[in-house]
């Protein structure tokens, strides 16, 4: 198995950082509570969205900026399949909801 040095180099150079700020941060937050006070939090997951994107797309990982193409009727789908399936499960099925929003997040998280 041959290995290219270049490459193997390179890797290690490349940075990682975040390159958000406070004030936008607390911008977005702040949005996403307006929002989902005044929806009755039928819009949270848009909140959701908004925030996590921002998050993402402040995030360079090994030089490369990160990319997320999740959308909020995507997600707002998943939570009415996740409460249907915990009220049928007694609620037990909501140990899992966390999960299944990582693996959400991470299936539409990308390299850009």
């Amino acid at each position: 198995m041959a290995v290219n040095m270049n490459a193997a180099m390179n890797y290690g150079s490349r940075e990682s950082y975040f390159d958000g700020t406070l004030i936008e941060y607390i911008g977005w937050c702040l949005a996403g509570w307006l929002v989902t006070v005044c929806t009755l939090g039928i819009c949270y997951p848009w909140s959701v969205v908004m925030i996590y994107r921002w998050k993402v797309e402040h995030t360079v990982v090994n030089g490369q900026r990160l990319r997320f193409d999740g959308s909020a009727v995507s997600l707002f789908g998943q939570w009415i399949k996740w409460f249907v399936l915990s009220v049928i499960t007694l609620g037990i099925y909501s140990f899992w909801v966390r999960i299944k929003l990582e693996q959400w997040r991470t299936k539409n998280t990308h390299f850009q």
